[in-house]
């Protein structure tokens, strides 16, 4: 997310490096390379240059403490105001009406369905809502069937009508199906196109005056750059929507739409598709993703996930365990099921402070965690809840069922006990002296 964009802003800053203070001269330079940096990532002229200017006036003549340097410095008024072009706060959708209606309009390929899927998901799990998703896409071939796919997926119910080919029709039969069925949040796909033409323009804003929805929300593909702001903005002058939402910022995207779109349409981003998983949906915060951006990690976010999968019932059987040095492979499997649900591995290393830049040439695969399951699966139900059996003739058969090496056997056995013992030290009030520990080395053991 962003790679590119936080590559070149870290080699503007490099130009105050080891400067003494934040001078006319060196910031003028630095941010020369930063308005490339953000033309680059497809950002409009007068948009980066009304940004640099802004960061330029803010940091001349600002004193640099002699606990920070001027790049430091720089790197604080950029978040701020990275975060403020973005839109400063987040902005959440409005349910106060029974049953809210939500109209998702955008271009064909944009994304729309697959958000119409994940916002009911999203509603369903984390607003306790019990949302009514609605195909109105009566020209799309698979439209119906994409969505009523999405609906069993996140076990939400779908609204359609393969008889009627009038989306309007289509619309009020669903509030009214709403209505009697219980359902508070209607959600609304609309029909998309290739490019914006007013037959399109029009039927949906027919949708729109004939449904009068709570909530309209325009879904754009950031990795169409720039081409994403002008469609906003064509879309916005006939609907005057109440928020946009940045989809596949998980693909290579240059950053740009996120970056301009609330500056020119004056309208929030209010979700962001981190990933082609249904769950991968997440609120836009302007404050976290400049710190992405930046390079500065995103530890909010990753908590917030990890809380998502935390399971607080297991979580006292483990510390139990840990206890009672019972902790055993099966809990160790456990662990990791529910890392790899938090998201994009990457991604989530991506959001913790230092780290990103340490990764950004490191392809990290998704199933970097085969290679463990596969020596976990391949062991006897007494090796996994057992780990001191493990002889050499076992380790051998272990490696060969799980088609590694008798050397990857022994290092994950190594980490899994330098895992243990971590694990104890905290349990024992000794975490303290774990932090201590992980400062002295750098990192942390059995990592």
């Amino acid at each position: 997310m962003f790679e590119n964009l936080s590559q070149k802003l870290e080699k503007a800053f490099k130009v105050l490096k080891g400067q003494g203070s934040i001078s006319e001269i060196n910031v003028a330079q630095t941010m020369k390379e930063i308005r490339r940096a953000l033309i680059s990532a497809d950002v409009d002229f007068k948009t980066a240059k009304l940004f640099t200017n802004s960061v330029k006036e803010k940091a001349i003549g600002q004193k640099v403490l002699t606990s920070i340097d001027p790049g430091q410095l720089l790197t604080k008024i950029m978040k701020d105001e990275l975060a403020l072009l973005m839109g400063s706060e987040s902005s959440d959708i409005s349910l106060s009406a029974n049953p809210t209606v939500i109209l998702v309009a955008g271009l064909q390929g944009s994304g729309k369905t697959t958000f119409t899927g994940k916002l009911a998901l999203h509603l369903k799990s984390k607003k306790k809502k019990k949302p009514l998703m609605v195909a109105c896409d009566v020209y799309r071939p698979a439209a119906i069937d994409q969505i009523s796919v999405l609906a069993n997926q996140v076990d939400v119910d779908v609204y359609k009508d393969l008889e009627i080919k009038d989306p309007i029709k289509i619309a009020n039969d669903a509030i009214k199906y709403a209505k009697k069925n219980g359902h508070n949040v209607v959600i609304i796909d609309t029909a998309g196109r290739l490019a914006i033409d007013e037959k399109m323009m029009t039927e949906i804003t027919n949708i729109k005056e004939t449904v009068n929805p709570h909530e309209i929300l325009f879904v754009v593909d950031s990795m169409t750059g720039q081409d994403a702001v002008n469609t906003a903005k064509a879309f916005n002058d006939r609907l005057n929507y109440d928020g946009v939402i940045l989809t596949k910022l998980d693909g290579d995207t240059r950053g740009g739409a996120a970056l301009t779109i609330r500056s020119v349409v004056d309208k929030p981003i209010k979700f962001i598709g981190t990933s082609e998983k249904m769950d991968g949906l997440d609120i836009f915060y302007p404050d976290r993703m400049a710190g992405r951006i930046l390079g500065m990690g995103d530890v909010i976010s990753l908590v917030e996930r990890a809380q998502q999968q935390f399971d607080e019932e297991e979580a006292r059987k483990v510390q139990k365990k840990i206890a009672k040095n019972q902790f055993g492979f099966d809990d160790f499997l456990k662990q990791i099921q529910q890392i790899k649900k938090m998201g994009n591995m990457k991604d989530l290393m991506g959001m913790i402070p230092g780290v990103g830049k340490a990764i950004k040439n490191v392809d990290i695969d998704d199933d970097a965690f085969k290679g463990i399951e596969a020596i976990i699966h391949s062991m006897t139900f007494e090796e996994r809840k057992n780990p001191n059996v493990l002889n050499g003739n076992r380790k051998k058969r272990i490696a060969k069922g799980s088609g590694t090496s008798v050397v990857q056997v022994n290092q994950l056995i190594k980490q899994f006990s330098q895992m243990g013992k971590m694990m104890r030290k905290m349990q024992g009030g000794g975490a303290s002296k774990m932090m201590q520990m992980m400062k002295g080395n750098g990192r942390i053991p059995g990592m």
